[in-house]
């Protein structure tokens, strides 16, 4: 198995995609976890990776019974699965088309549902990177404010830093035709719909959350990546994160937060970053009970005998308030 770049997963190739046939591959998911786009930092978390492969199948069943058509084939006990693999594209060779099939969109697709505390949305607002008429607003929001209707973003992967850009940059990157982009901006909102209603019916926000596509050898549109895990949406539970936010903002609120948009526009090597400070020891089996607690509360499997997550997660509001 190899890491994937910047990624909490490791990938191994059983068969390659060509440039007639997608190919296969399997993700291994681990207990690693990522913030500030540094990669994978130190202190992994314990039992986490299996906690949200777990998530995944279930999420990737009830999609697809939903009508989305996603890259996942089977599920490899207890923290694997086989997946529709597509080639990656060159960036450089213009313009991707679905004729030429079988590439990994290079775009994140983002959905908002609402804006709680740890949003890019107040940052870039704050910054004025972004207007509240640009994302359907007349003045600027409330932390934690829900938006009346679900608001849809994009930004580039296979970048250093990922930027956000607007739909004309998305479409011309993902090279999609009018029709298709209309599509993937649609499946999207259908991916949203499902898992919000599945979180709504759990007492838990459905925040926020990315997907990625492929365009399959047909032309279609496969849902790809691992939607509505703590890794890909912004979950919450009473007020508490169910996912990175926590550790993000302990790095944030510590001043151990990783410049790593500063040290790239300085041109400094990846070698010379400096390491991430590790975090608490303590952390560790707070968080382990919060992603097995929120995965058995997803998916209604119990495997850990992990506490409730009104448990989990007061432990974890208990542990940021020292």
């Amino acid at each position: 198995m190899m890491p994937v770049l910047n990624s909490t997963k490791n990938l191994h190739v059983v068969e390659p995609p060509t440039a007639t046939r997608e190919g296969v591959g399997i993700f291994e998911y681990t207990d690693h976890y990522t913030v500030f786009h540094y990669g994978r930092m130190p202190a992994p978390i314990p039992g986490k990776g299996e906690a949200i492969c777990r998530m995944a199948v279930v999420n990737f069943t009830m999609l697809e019974e939903a009508g989305v058509r996603t890259h996942f084939r089977r599920f490899i006990a207890p923290n694997r699965i086989e997946f529709t693999l597509a080639r990656l594209p060159d960036l450089a060779a213009r313009p991707l088309t679905p004729s030429r099939g079988n590439y990994l969109i290079p775009l994140q697709v983002l959905f908002r549902n609402e804006l709680p505390p740890g949003s890019s949305v107040h940052r870039r607002l704050a910054t004025g990177d972004l207007t509240p008429a640009e994302i359907g607003l007349r003045a600027i929001p409330a932390v934690g404010e829900t938006l009346e209707q679900p608001l849809i973003e994009y930004a580039t992967t296979r970048t250093a830093v990922n930027r956000f850009i607007a739909s004309s940059e998305a479409q011309r990157l993902a090279g999609l035709d009018d029709e298709q982009f209309h599509a993937m901006h649609e499946i999207t909102a259908k991916v949203n719909e499902v898992l919000t209603r599945h979180a709504h019916g759990l007492g838990l926000s459905h925040c926020d959350g990315k997907v990625e596509y492929l365009v399959a050898s047909d032309a279609g549109l496969v849902l790809a990546d691992s939607p509505g895990t703590p890794d890909e949406s912004r979950l919450m539970f009473n007020g508490v994160h169910c996912g990175k936010q926590v550790l993000r903002d302990w790095y944030m609120d510590n001043g151990h937060e990783v410049p790593v948009g500063r040290l790239i526009a300085d041109g400094v090597p990846r070698s010379q970053w400096p390491q991430p400070t590790p975090l608490p020891p303590e952390f560790l089996p707070v968080m382990t009970d919060l992603y097995r607690s929120l995965s058995e509360t997803w998916t209604g499997e119990h495997h850990w005998n992990a506490p409730d997550l009104e448990a989990a997660t007061q432990a974890v509001a208990d542990l940021i308030s020292r």
